[in-house]
């Protein structure tokens, strides 16, 4: 009898190891360890984390490709937003000349004034070009350069103004220059403003007076090159100010000496020695 009790309590307790799992989860184990408090709570399904983190996922790509969108929509209508307000600020600023005028007379059309003002211009461009407009305007500048503050603001204007004007004179920027500046392997873009010569005992060198912007036309640096150190490309002077303005975005991909640009039209090449197709 008790052989037979001792084999059947002994049948139990292997009966009640099979049924305690080997390694529980965490949540059991803190509910064993917590005297049974957390037994009540609900284990969660590796079926329901997997549905829970495939949403997650799907709401991060689809916010991604929303943001990116968005941004590329930005970025294509942010230069044309620009540019619509700043040509029709300019429309109104030059309309605003005239448009008074017009509205005394009774005569209410929008860009009358516009008109007005560019026609004002052309013949104010054609005057100052005779023997009689230069006079009047020599003595318009003789007036300015006596007043003390305002011949400063006149005479930087001037020169700006004179920098793209077609009738290249003595103040103008003559070339666009790339010289080697600070160090060697480094370049900085300029312009050519006048050359000097410098007279040595031995020798007389002849130096290109270089000016190179550093806050856009505004304020810049120059320098007195050697002319076998400037590197003249076969850009125009328009072309180089708005490569400065627009921080070298503008700056063509493949830049050329005139000297290699003549020799490449020589070969029948283009502007940038890419062959026609």
């Amino acid at each position: 009898m008790n052989s037979s009790r001792l084999a059947a309590m002994a049948s139990k307790e292997r009966d009640l190891e099979r049924l305690i799992p080997i390694q529980p989860n965490k949540q059991v184990q803190e509910s064993i360890t917590n005297g049974g408090s957390n037994s009540s709570a609900s284990v969660v399904s590796p079926a329901v984390i997997s549905h829970s983190s495939g949403k997650e996922a799907i709401s991060k790509l689809i916010r991604s490709w929303a943001w990116k969108k968005f941004i590329t929509g930005s970025v294509i209508l942010l230069p044309i937003a620009i540019t619509f307000c700043v040509t029709w600020w300019f429309i109104r600023f030059v309309d605003s000349f005239f448009s008074p005028i017009y509205a005394l007379l009774g005569i209410n059309v929008f860009g009358l004034g516009f008109v007005t003002s560019l026609t004002f211009i052309f013949l104010v461009g054609v005057f100052m070009s005779s023997w009689l407009g230069a006079s009047v305007l020599s003595l318009g500048e003789w007036f300015i350069n006596k007043m003390p503050f305002v011949s400063y603001i006149y005479s930087a204007s001037k020169q700006i103004s004179a920098a793209i004007s077609p009738d290249q004179n003595s103040h103008a920027f003559k070339e666009v220059a790339i010289i080697r500046h600070p160090r060697n392997g480094e370049y900085a873009f300029g312009f050519i403003t006048s050359t000097v010569l410098l007279r040595g005992n031995l020798a007389t060198e002849e130096l290109c007076c270089v000016y190179v912007p550093t806050n856009h036309l505004y304020l810049g640096d120059i320098y007195l090159v050697s002319s076998k150190d400037v590197m003249r490309p076969n850009l125009s002077v328009r072309e180089g100010i708005e490569i400065v303005i627009s921080g070298g975005m503008s700056i063509p991909q493949i830049l050329t000496t005139l000297e290699e640009a003549q020799a490449m039209d020589g070969d029948g090449l283009g502007k940038y020695g890419v062959p026609p197709v």
